[in-house]
């Protein structure tokens, strides 16, 4: 398989729907729930490509583009955007929908760095193809 066909397969996507116990006093999600489920969705798309132990070592630049109100559904999507020797980046955007309506847009977008270790916890190669 070649990398681009492990990237693509390591695709992740998670439907949640936004309850009024995760949102703030504007009915709208916390963002640092928004962010724990962006972490675990790159934590899965990576563990995905890898098959590997990987541990996030990063996240940047994470906008909030709109809010996310309570009684939506949102989309988690994860892809690798970059390979390195020991580390990959993921990106991960989060998508509204209105419960009852086509309408859909993007929401929160961010990118997070992840490493490979081993049974010691040192840095090892990320195994690409």
């Amino acid at each position: 398989m070649t990398t681009e066909e492990k990237i693509k397969k390591a695709e992740t996507r998670i439907f949640k729907a936004v309850f009024p116990s995760t949102t703030n006093h504007y009915d709208t999600l916390f963002g640092g729930t928004a962010m724990q489920l962006m972490d675990e969705v790159a934590f899965i798309t990576a563990t995905r490509f890898s098959r590997q132990i990987m541990v996030t070592v990063s996240s940047d630049k994470i906008d909030f583009k709109k809010p996310i109100p309570a009684g939506t559904i949102i989309e988690l999507v994860g892809a690798v955007s970059h390979l390195g020797n020991t580390s990959m980046k993921v990106s991960v955007d989060i998508f509204i929908e209105e419960m009852y309506s086509e309408h859909r847009e993007k929401a929160i977008t961010g990118e997070f760095t992840f490493v490979a270790i081993d049974v010691n916890k040192k840095p090892e190669f990320i195994v690409k193809n």
